[in-house]
């Protein structure tokens, strides 16, 4: 059995995992899913990062993933317990010193999304249109839901924080796309994982939302990679 420590992307919020969690534990794995603090302007990286390490707690045989803006936290987490794999879902790669905000710029994702949305017949501007960029293959009844709740804004803190790590974590690292995302499309990934990670990018159907579009393929997913990280010991 793995234990699976679930990072969510910007907002912070543990009920962006509520499809996959129960896929998870129905294949009988532990998870750990915590909320995170992304309104308040005093907790950047350090702080999620201990909020992580705390709801662990002593478990083992750890499998962490980060989506999205947790590409930025996963790693801080695999510094601080031993994790027999992290896997990066859809997720911000972050370079030594590279903020979350100057991501943007540096990998060149406004290009990227830019020429994607034109490649489907799409117009963007500067802001993100959620349900066409985010939940455009997400069920309507979850998409619905997600849009009745209250989302937390992101603090400018975390934006604004140099990624402190020297180097990548040594760990064992995956990396998980979806090939429909419009945000972070799938050949963008290709480029920023390759160069700054040196692995490959596996994809799979779905958009950003994978837990949310995905949550059964995802799940296998996730588990044939447990079966390989974690051998019953």
């Amino acid at each position: 059995m793995a234990t699976y420590v679930l990072i969510p992307g910007a907002g912070g919020a543990a009920a962006y995992w509520h499809r996959l969690v129960p896929e998870l534990r129905g294949r009988g794995h532990d998870v750990v899913a915590p909320d995170l603090p992304a309104a308040d302007n005093s907790a950047g990286l350090a702080e999620y990062t201990d909020i992580v390490v705390r709801a662990i707690g002593d478990r083992r045989q750890l499998i962490v993933v980060g989506q999205s803006l947790g590409g930025f936290t996963a790693p801080l987490v695999c510094e601080r317990v031993p994790v027999d794999l992290l896997v990066l879902l859809n997720a911000m790669v972050p370079k030594p010193g590279e903020t979350a905000g100057d991501w943007w710029a540096n990998t060149g994702q406004a290009e990227a999304r830019a020429a994607r949305a034109a490649r489907d017949g799409r117009t963007v501007t500067a802001d993100i249109d959620l349900r066409e960029e985010l939940f455009h293959d997400v069920p309507a009844d979850v998409t619905a839901a997600a849009m009745a709740g209250d989302a937390q804004p992101e603090a400018e803190i975390v934006f604004t924080q140099p990624w402190p790590l020297s180097k990548w974590p040594d760990v064992a690292t995956r990396f998980l796309q979806g090939r429909d995302d419009r945000l972070f499309p799938l050949e963008f990934q290709r480029r920023v994982v390759g160069e700054r990670l040196g692995i490959s990018v596996d994809e799979m159907p779905g958009g950003h939302l994978l837990a949310l579009s995905q949550p059964h393929e995802l799940a296998e997913r996730l588990e044939a990679y447990s079966a390989v990280a974690t051998p019953a010991r």
